[in-house]
C-alpha cells in the first residue's frame, strides 16, 4: 500500500537546519508524528513529499522556506506597550501568546526598550530552508 492523499500515517523524522542543527524529531515526543495526508495539519513540502512512499520506506528531503513556514513578514514584528507583558522578559526569550480561537503563536523578544517592546511574532522557523530524514511507520 502506498501513501495517498485522506490516508491517515505514521513517520519517524528528523528536522535539520542546513548547518545541521536538529530542530525537532519524532523521538522527542515519544512517538512517531501521526497525519492525515494532504489535509493542510502539516507543512505543505513534508504532506507532498511522502506521497507514493510505502510502509517502511525512508528518504530524506529538503524543503525550501516558502513550502515550510514562509518568509518572515516584516508586518509581524511589532511594539507593544512594555506594561502589557511581564515584568521579568529578557531579549531573545519566546513568549506563547494564545489567539481568542485558542491557537499558540510564539513571539520572540526582539528588543526591551523604557516603554515599548519589539516582538516578532513571525515562526521561529521563517525563512529556513529544511531538511528532513522520514520514514513511513503506518499507512491506514
Amino acid at each position: 500500500m502506498k501513501v495517498e492523499k485522506g490516508k491517515k500515517i505514521k513517520i519517524d523524522y528528523t528536522g535539520t537546519l542546513e548547518d545541521g542543527t536538529v530542530f525537532d524529531a519524532s523521538e522527542k515526543h515519544g512517538a512517531p508524528l501521526e497525519f492525515e495526508v494532504g489535509s493542510g495539519q502539516i507543512i505543505k513540502g513534508l504532506d507532498e513529499a511522502v506521497i507514493g512512499m510505502e510502509k517502511g520506506e525512508e528518504k530524506e528531503i529538503k524543503i525550501p522556506c516558502d513550502q515550510a513556514y514562509g518568509k518572515p513578514n516584516p508586518e509581524l514584528v511589532q511594539k507593544l506597550p512594555k506594561e502589557k507583558l511581564p515584568a521579568d522578559i529578557k531579549e531573545g526569550a519566546l513568549l506563547i501568546s494564545k489567539l481568542p480561537n485558542g491557537q499558540q503563536i510564539p513571539a520572540k523578544i526582539m528588543k526591551i526598550e523604557e516603554k515599548e517592546v519589539t516582538v516578532d511574532l513571525n515562526h521561529p522557523l521563517a525563512g529556513k530552508d529544511l531538511t528532513f530524514k522520514i520514514k513511513i511507520v503506518e499507512i491506514n
